[in-house]
């Protein structure tokens, strides 16, 4: 195994799964000097996530509430919502602290016309708030990924979830070759990967690693890799699944951080089920961003006063106007 920090893109599940089951203080030791190494550690990207269109899905993702096949979940549907009254939400999450604005609507796949249309349009307005710009949209083809690269999206937003061995047991209405090929486009078209995974779905250590390992190996590896707990929802097929452990997510974070040391590690859904000092933990492993505000697409997520008393009690920069430092 070569030294720690170096990039690499030939990790093996075997490997990556040594690091999960590594001691926790050497591993999270590991992790903190490696991100050390690649950024600046005093610093947490905040970002915004607005669900611009939600419901409906004809997708059959176990864990989405947002699905048209989960009848039983209560969620009310809206439309694509105008693109004024997105950018409106933007300068207001701006002035929150937020330095990224991500978008996303419930397709399974982009489609020419009036709605992707009004999609360019936040894009445009959201960067010109000076803003990075994110959304995620569901499969897509090169010449739509190219218009969004034109309106300066700054990245798109497109997660694997998890294993190749565990997806099936997860989702059947589309393929892990359909994501792959979406990932393809989208850095052909220069824009860059937001793409990460769920933990506990019921997959094993292994299948985590062999996440990782399919992650590690995309040559450059993501920017933003986001890792989200599952949140069980009523009316999903995995409402019934008990929520992961908090130091469980703090491997993943952790072993995220040591395959792909320049990512941008994103601690995401089920952030809002952590006490403080686990978050604080995340972000000793290598975490460097959290999504800020009270909901992630249509699942609760941690205060915006709750985030605020975190950052100061994490020292005196967490307690400036500064947006994005801890």
């Amino acid at each position: 195994m070569s030294a720690d920090g170096v990039i690499r893109h030939d990790w093996s599940v075997e490997e990556i799964t040594v690091l999960l089951e590594a001691p926790l203080l050497d591993l999270v030791g590991r992790a903190q000097a490696v991100h050390r190494a690649h950024h600046d550690p005093d610093h947490v990207q905040r970002a915004s996530l607005l669900s611009i269109k939600t419901g409906g899905c004809p997708e059959d993702c176990a864990y989405c509430p947002q699905s048209a096949h989960h009848r039983e979940v209560e969620l009310t549907r809206d439309r694509l919502m105008e693109p004024d009254k997105v950018i409106a939400l933007a300068q207001t999450a701006k002035a929150a602290g937020a330095s990224r604005f991500c978008m996303g609507a419930a397709w399974r796949e982009v489609r020419d016309g009036r709605e992707f249309d009004a999609v360019v349009e936040m894009v445009e307005g959201v960067r010109a708030l000076g803003m990075e710009a994110c959304v995620t949209l569901g499969m897509l083809k090169l010449h739509q990924a190219e218009r969004l690269a034109r309106a300066g999206l700054t990245a798109y937003n497109h997660n694997l979830d998890t294993s190749p061995e565990f997806y099936e047991r997860i989702i059947s209405t589309r393929t892990y070759r359909d994501r792959l090929e979406t990932l393809g486009l989208v850095r052909r078209a220069g824009i860059e990967l937001c793409c990460g995974g769920i933990v506990g779905m019921g997959e094993s250590v292994m299948d985590r690693a062999s996440l990782l390992q399919v992650l590690s190996g995309f040559d450059p590896h993501p920017e933003s890799v986001p890792i989200n707990a599952l949140v069980p929802v009523e009316g999903t097929p995995l409402a019934g699944r008990e929520r992961i452990d908090a130091l469980d997510l703090v491997r993943m974070v952790a072993t995220a951080r040591l395959v792909m040391p320049k990512a941008r590690v994103r601690l995401s859904a089920g952030r809002s089920q952590l006490t403080r000092e686990a978050q604080i933990l995340c972000f000793l492993a290598g975490a460097n961003s959290i999504f800020y505000g009270e909901t992630l697409l249509t699942t609760p997520n941690a205060g915006i006063g709750e985030d605020a008393a975190l950052f100061a009690a994490i020292g005196p920069q967490g307690s400036g106007a500064e947006a994005g430092r801890l």
